[in-house]
């Protein structure tokens, strides 16, 4: 299978790493030093899977080189899909499978918007993992899980391809017939981890067992259950209660994507993390007071990591 990663950074230079040791054929667009180191040494993984490195055929920030491809893996920050999907179009052919597996609830529909629906894989993915230097990528987390689906629900021969190639890297895969509700049921999660680590500075350690913490982590999951009800997207009735679960046996160092960021200084996945939360919410008629103060908290820090 040719695939293209798109956005070769912690996520998308991990898997796209594990999909060519598997022997597939694939090529990274990347850029600035990271691109650069990857042409000249390769990509070094340092894993709690293994360690490994690989050398790619191609890494290049210019897409026409790559050429159209059997898959491409849509793995850009949130905030530059809407930039990044009209420079995909090279990679698209008539039976191009795109499969986004970034954060946030809405990523395919932006990008198949531009692309064309009928390419596109909604997925989500669960991993702690960085770019630490360039050319190199850090995975710290103890899973490493990607569930991935057609938007239609229908167990597809494309989608099984994929799955077989995925399946082959040694990570949990799984393929979903319900798909959007998998992206919400994640969203409980990761919005509200991102949401309060970004406040606090601490791995979820740090602050998942403190009560008036932990009630402001409650909240936000609730609105976010709230919100996709209002959509149409009805999660199961235990979706908090097995988000909070998932974040008590975490690891005690980890930190989600976002955090990792603003501790950086680096413009974040604010506005598809916590801001869509309360403009959903604002459209939809549900209120979302938890969710707009962390927001609203958060928003100089993203204001000055963009100017």
């Amino acid at each position: 299978m040719r695939i293209a990663v798109l956005g070769s950074g912690g996520t998308g230079g991990y898997y796209g790493a594990l999909l060519a040791r598997s022997g597939q054929d694939v090529s990274f667009i990347a850029r600035g030093a990271h691109l650069q180191a990857i042409r000249e040494d390769g990509i070094h993984i340092e894993s709690l899977f293994g360690d490994f490195q690989i050398r790619p055929r191609l890494a290049t920030d210019k897409p026409a080189e790559v050429g159209p491809v059997d898959l491409l893996l849509f793995c850009t920050k949130a905030y530059d899909t809407d930039e990044a999907a009209p420079l995909a179009k090279p990679l698209v052919g008539p039976d191009t499978s795109v499969l986004s597996i970034q954060n946030g609830v809405d990523a395919a529909e932006r990008i198949g918007s531009v692309l064309g629906p009928q390419h596109m894989l909604a997925g989500a993915t669960w991993i702690s993992s960085a770019v630490r230097a360039p050319g190199v990528i850090k995975q710290v987390s103890d899973f490493r899980r990607l569930v991935f689906g057609e938007l239609d629900g229908t167990l597809s021969p494309r989608a099984q391809a994929i799955y077989a190639a995925l399946q082959s890297t040694g990570i949990t895969v799984e393929l979903s017939q319900s798909i959007l509700k998998v992206l919400w049921t994640k969203f409980v999660f990761i919005a509200s981890v991102s949401a309060v680590g970004s406040l606090t500075r601490l791995p979820m350690a740090g602050f998942r067992a403190v009560p008036e913490t932990r009630a402001l982590l409650t909240s936000i999951m609730r609105e976010v259950v709230a919100v996709a009800s209002a959509s149409g997207i009805t999660l199961d009735a235990d979706a908090v209660e097995k988000a909070l679960a998932f974040i008590d046996n975490a690891g005690p160092n980890i930190k989600a994507s976002m955090q990792l960021d603003v501790e950086a200084g680096h413009r974040t996945e604010l506005e598809s993390m916590v801001g869509v939360i309360g403009r959903k919410g604002r459209q939809l008629g549900v209120p979302t007071p938890a969710a707009d103060f962390v927001y609203a908290s958060l928003l100089p820090v993203e204001l000055k990591a963009r100017a």
